[in-house]
């Protein structure tokens, strides 16, 4: 896992997500307000993670719900332009998920310089976006043909709002999930964004695939970081990052640096 010094430049390193808002082609896409309404929020949120001391930022389409699980064009198009305009000001790794569409995804990481993706790249799922299918040999060989093999793939393998099919056991998915499809690391999550990731559940992932990094993906809040970061690898975090914690507000600088100085102060003492 060595990978993830390399990226991060520490260890159990904590990415904040960036959520753009609606996007051209979204249902509640503001047309009035426009595409400087939407770059302009981006710009706050992102000034709000570096200035609370976030270890990455991972910039995602959060608000095109409901999502789709092949996106239309307009939407990393969009991402690349706002991503564009914000580069000068990223001042740390980053990386994308265009949600749900995992080359997609891989699109926009090649053509931004992204160095992480995380998306749904293996397994066929009951969701409420319909019946949600992947193809991860596919996608894997893309990657190479648009020259992103260095993009690490972030696997998200308890995917929010969706039921495995198939009556497997998550140990099971886990250790095949890295036998055939080789992840740079895996995202453990809980119903939807904001839900608690259960450390149970972390562990048993974690003890499924011990020299696999294992991200917890939702849920992280300076109540349990410290209990989730002993069993995971890394986190994704929020909800916990907006205002008030509420997952529609814009990120809160002061909310960042408080779950940040307990993770700082974790990670010395570990």
């Amino acid at each position: 896992m060595n990978w993830i010094k390399d990226t991060f430049h520490t260890k159990r390193p904590v990415i904040g997500m960036l959520h753009l808002k609606a996007l051209p082609g979204d249902p509640d896409y503001d047309a009035a307000a426009g595409m400087k309404d939407v770059i302009e929020h981006a710009r706050h949120d992102l000034a709000g993670l570096q200035q609370g001391g976030v270890d990455a930022v991972m910039i995602s389409n959060e608000f095109s719900l409901p999502y789709l699980t092949k996106t239309e064009p307009i939407t990393a198009i969009t991402m690349a332009r706002i991503i564009g305009q914000l580069l000068p000001e990223i001042d740390r790794p980053f990386g994308v998920n265009v949600l749900w569409d995992a080359v997609a995804s891989i699109d926009l990481a090649a053509a931004t310089g992204a160095s992480f993706v995380r998306e749904i790249f293996t397994g066929v799922y009951s969701s409420d976006f319909g019946l949600w299918n992947t193809d991860v040999g596919a996608t894997t060989r893309h990657r190479v043909r648009v020259g992103a093999s260095g993009v690490r793939l972030l696997f998200n393998i308890v995917p929010e709002a969706a039921s495995y099919i198939g009556n497997r056991a998550l140990n099971d998915i886990v250790r095949s999930t890295v036998f055939d499809a080789r992840p740079d690391a895996l995202c453990v999550s809980g119903l939807t964004a904001g839900t608690p990731t259960d450390t149970s559940v972390l562990k048993v992932a974690k003890d499924a695939a011990p020299n696999t990094a294992i991200f917890v993906n939702t849920g992280v809040r300076d109540t349990n970081v410290v209990e989730q970061l002993s069993i995971a690898d890394g986190a994704v975090v929020g909800t916990f990052f907006k205002e008030d914690g509420v997952f529609e507000n814009p990120v809160d600088p002061e909310r960042v640096k408080r779950l940040m100085d307990i993770v700082k102060e974790h990670r010395a003492g570990a």
